[in-house]
């Protein structure tokens, strides 16, 4: 947090141990720290969080973005990540920002039911300086007749029950409706079942995030024949985290 507030690296506090602390930033710092010991988490402290070379702001609004959904950035750009793509729950808008930084030529597009969190997000967006759009709806509602080439979603898929053995960092401070879905977990990965093949252009792919435990009833999901690929990928950890679906051409 000292390093953020003074906007050096960490070696800079140790390399500079004698540097003087104007009034004001030890005040700031204080209350960050009286915060932090409260258990909110740091990026909500600070309002700032890294993902994908982009600097986003993120406060109550949003989900904080982890490092790990950086993997599922990742894994899509070493494909061919290109044409149309989608963002859905976008959130403060970490996916889309993260593709369009390395993808600058491709058309992205992020949706969230939060018109909240896309405020953030078209903030994060001009912050960045990158030219993408938001739109407002329930997951695929916004995009209605329209087809992609690449679908991300980091949908909520924490269950009622696994939600209450959270750390409180997340459980007492990040918006519920972000983390937790109904049908154990799986309700978006019921609608997205059903919902995306009529949005897929022919070999569109699907990145979705996914719970560590639910890689089983995932894959039993999309057992339509329009999916020529099925794939789960793991994440720093070695937990089943990532599912990737190729549709048919």
């Amino acid at each position: 947090m000292l390093s953020i507030l003074l906007n050096c690296s960490w070696p800079d506090l140790y390399l500079e141990g004698k540097r003087v602390v104007e009034g004001e930033k030890v005040e700031t710092f204080r209350r960050w720290v009286k915060r932090r010991a409260r258990g909110e988490p740091v990026a909500y402290i600070t309002e700032h969080v890294h993902f994908m070379d982009c600097l986003l702001t993120v406060d109550a609004r949003v989900l904080i973005p982890r490092q790990e959904t950086e993997l599922l950035v990742d894994l899509a750009l070493k494909e061919d990540c290109s044409g149309v793509i989608w963002d859905l729950c976008t959130g403060c808008g970490a996916i889309a920002l993260g593709v369009k930084k390395h993808r600058p030529e491709a058309v992205v597009i992020g949706s969230d039911l939060s018109e909240a969190a896309l405020t953030l997000a078209r903030k994060n967006a001009e912050f960045n300086d990158l030219d993408l759009s938001f739109r407002l709806g329930d997951l695929l509602a916004p995009f209605r007749g329209e087809k992609a080439n690449v679908i991300f979603c980091n949908p909520p898929y924490v269950s009622e029950e696994e939600f209450v053995f959270l750390e409180r960092e997340v459980s007492a401070f990040e918006p519920k409706l972000a983390l937790v879905a109904e049908k154990g977990g799986l309700l978006f990965f019921e609608r997205l079942r059903e919902e995306l093949p009529q949005f897929l252009a022919p070999g569109g792919r699907v990145y979705l995030e996914i719970g560590s435990t639910q890689r089983r009833a995932v894959t039993q999901l999309f057992d339509q024949k329009c999916w020529t690929k099925k794939e789960c990928q793991k994440d720093w950890a070695g937990l089943d985290r990532f599912f990737l679906l190729e549709f048919l051409r």
